[in-house]
């Protein structure tokens, strides 16, 4: 199985090729094939499948992709020419050619960087042909192949690319070499068999204005997408075409990240002929933004394209109805998903195009009610399975000694290219967060409960069990989990870390012993469920406190010298999960009350906000959740629409940092299983509850969900003012 890498000894993009002559037509087909770090196949001059950007990202020092496709369709009786493009990617990614990312200044310097994971580009080929009379054909990557430099001349990961159009044509053809990294790279392979990055829509560019010296075009949508246009200029002549989320006032594309740096992504195309209409198209990386400025004049410029990109093309959910409002702040967050998922799950397209694994359980409600989660979520929790360290991984301090992030710990990213291993003064680990690693569990819970899958269990049950066990040494003096990021996001910066995170390492005992309970391990979930009681005895004794009327609240730990301080998430997470004595749950559900009227808004980070948005709802206070997230001034969903955004930002905050990040579209669960009312009440949907609620501001309701048993559908409207629905739910579940 792809037993023989070949290169052409650089780490510079370029083309490969083979022909091979067949008797006949034949009648069947199939190619496995990888190119690292990313590739395009061609037979016969067509573009092979529809993918883009193949294979999906990964730690290539633990796992590696590889692609099969039919290529019946592209052969022909007689020659046939086989060739492929391969480019950088993450394998090697190419600094130089364009914008990098960097920490910023209030972190310190990274001791532990990016490093290439090869010396070469490299490119594997496999295809068994049968042909009409039963003769088999093998064809393999060795010697006998070609290889020949691309156009592109610098292909970087962030969206960068330099190609020279006068390269066009492939010429001087050379023997192929046979890389020696074949040997590790084949030990490492593996099929990729989630939904690939597909072109889903093309977006036309809206010519706005020239502006120093730059045509300037809309795409009517941020998003991420592979840009391509038609130019005409001189030969040689370097036109420059720069995406961005936003414009300057003077109305040029304005690539500073607010508060962080200029992200200088730029697209370079060199004209190959004087005044010939000539075609640019990006190749092995994609950009993001909503606008784009390019460097000639509207008249030589034609076709200004966004292909607009992703992998969440698997449609799982629709929601629709009359208040527009809603409709809109809906959309805006499938759009920010469907940007930021691309073979990994990335925190925003453009700054740092990272896979921080936090939404993978905190959206991933979210995310599966409105697109099929099943396979991505498998590769997403076989990227934390590589990740996870063992006692022997080691990296490098401030101080140039070695550091050992400790055996079983799941970073905060995975795949992760640029460990930023060390906690940063003053603000706790980026790295080592219980909100991001407990993707490894809570994700594979949420997984579960949506597909019913049990192998999913069976993946991940002793990853979660390392890490749970990891985290159990973690615990500070006062007895908590408190290391890492807390509520993050949260506009009034009440992190309340003692409470959030020691909350997640309950919710990751009880759930890994739900796991043991279904993989029937009586003694593992005997323990755990010991333990998770441990968790809350000391958690309820040292943060669930009377207020000053001797009602019980919990009070935010890192705040205590200042007085009792409540928060929203304190509350919520608590009573989410269980944690709560009976005696004391009214209380504690009158304070989050509080918490949320005192506010009048959601004042949250990403961590708390899906947990206080879903309690409220179990409380039944949806009228009051619909006025948080149509506020029209911040922290709310719909001050983003009035702003004028397509996609989600990442703070509660004009202009934010990125302007597409999905870390905070948790409200997308509660149109589904709360306004929609779908509700799974044991995994895979065998079992639901559908009790839709139409808000005051709606008179139309249409939501659908396909689980695995099929399609359950809800429509609402009202006669003589009260909502009346029509649900309709498919054979094989049972509705309690």
């Amino acid at each position: 199985m792809l037993q023989t890498w070949i290169t052409n000894g650089t780490d510079r993009p370029f083309y490969v090729r083979r022909t091979v002559t067949l008797a006949e037509r034949p009648c069947s087909a199939a190619a496995r094939v990888c190119g690292l770090g990313q590739f395009n196949l061609y037979i016969n001059g067509r573009k092979v499948g529809d993918h883009v950007l193949d294979p999906a990202w990964s730690d290539y020092r633990k796992a590696v992709y590889y692609v099969t496709f039919d290529i019946l369709p592209y052969l022909r009786e007689g020659e046939n020419e086989i060739l492929a493009e391969v480019g950088n990617g993450w394998y090697i990614t190419d600094e130089e050619g364009g914008y990098f990312f960097h920490f910023p200044p209030f972190m310190p310097p990274n001791p532990n960087p990016y490093r290439p994971f090869g010396k070469e580009l490299v490119f594997a080929f496999e295809a068994d042909i049968t042909l009409a009379d039963g003769t088999r054909v093998t064809l393999a990557s060795d010697e006998t192949w070609q290889t020949a430099p691309h156009p592109v001349q610098h292909a970087n990961c962030f969206g960068s690319e330099v190609a020279d159009g006068r390269l066009r044509q492939p010429s001087a053809w050379t023997p192929a070499k046979v890389s020696a990294d074949g040997a590790r790279l084949s030990s490492l392979l593996r099929e990729q068999t989630f939904p690939p990055v597909r072109v889903t829509e093309t977006l036309e560019g809206r010519f706005l204005h020239s502006t120093n010296g730059q045509a300037v075009y809309d795409f009517g949508r941020n998003t991420s997408g592979l840009l391509t246009f038609r130019v005409r200029g001189k030969a040689g002549q370097a036109v420059h075409a720069r995406p961005a989320e936003k414009l300057a006032p003077d109305g040029t594309p304005d690539q500073m990240a607010k508060n962080w740096m200029p992200i200088d992504v730029c697209e370079t195309y060199i004209i190959a002929e004087d005044d010939v209409w000539e075609t640019f198209s990006l190749t092995f990386t994609y950009c993001a933004g909503r606008y784009v400025g390019i460097d000639a004049a509207p008249e030589d410029l034609a076709d200004v394209r966004l292909l607009a990109i992703t992998s969440a093309w698997q449609q799982a959910g629709t929601f629709t109805c009359d208040d527009e409002r809603l409709n809109q702040i809906h959309d805006m967050i499938v759009h920010t998903v469907e940007a930021n998922m691309l073979g990994v799950h990335t925190d925003c397209p453009t700054i740092e195009r990272f896979a921080w694994q936090e939404p993978n359980h905190l959206m991933a409600p979210s995310i599966f009610y409105t697109k099929n989660g099943k396979e991505l979520w498998r590769k997403f929790l076989a990227d934390c399975r590589d990740a996870q360290h063992t006692a022997d991984d080691r990296f490098v301090d401030f101080a140039g000694q070695a550091f050992c992030p400790g055996d079983g710990l799941v970073p905060s990213q995975a795949p992760c290219y640029i460990p930023n291993v060390l906690p940063v003064p003053g603000m706790g680990s980026f790295y080592d967060i219980i909100a991001w690693g407990s993707t490894i569990i809570l994700g594979t819970r949420w997984h579960y409960l949506f597909y019913g899958d049990k192998s999913i269990l069976e993946e991940n049950y002793e990853s979660g069990l390392r890490y749970f066990r990891y985290l159990q040494t973690k615990t500070d003096e006062n007895g908590f989990i408190s290391h890492g990021l807390g509520d993050w996001g949260n506009p009034d910066s009440l992190y309340a870390r003692e409470n959030v995170e020691t909350a997640l390492l309950y919710a990751d005992a009880v759930t890994l012993a739900y796991f043991a309970e279904e993989l029937d391990r009586p003694d593992d979930a005997a323990a755990l469920k010991e333990e998770a009681e441990r968790i809350r005895r000391h958690y309820n004794d040292v943060l669930l406190v009377p207020d000053a009327d001797g009602h019980w609240c919990y009070r935010c730990f890192e705040k205590r010298a200042e007085g009792l301080v409540m928060t929203q998430a304190c509350e919520a997470l608590p009573l989410f999960w269980g944690m709560v004595p009976e005696d004391k749950t009214a209380d504690v559900t009158a304070a989050f009350y509080r918490t949320l009227t005192e506010a009048g808004a959601f004042r949250a980070g990403e961590v708390g906000l899906p947990y206080i948005i879903q309690t409220a709802a179990r409380c039944g206070w949806n009228e009051l959740i619909l006025a948080f997230i149509t506020r029209t001034e911040h922290p709310s969903y719909y001050a983003f629409v009035l702003a004028g955004e397509t996609t989600l930002g990442e703070y509660w905050e004009d202009n934010p940092r990125s302007h597409c990040h999905d870390m905070m579209g948790h409200i997308l669960e509660w149109f589904y299983n709360t306004v929609g009312g779908i509700r799974p009440e044991a995994p895979g949907f065998a079992r639901v509850s559908v009790k839709p609620w139409m808000p005051s501001s709606m008179n139309h309701l249409h939501v659908t969900y396909e689980t695995p048993h099929g399609l359950i559908r809800v429509d609402g409207h009202r006669e003589d003012g009260e909502p009346v629905f029509e649900i309709t739910v498919p054979e094989g579940i049972t509705v309690v």
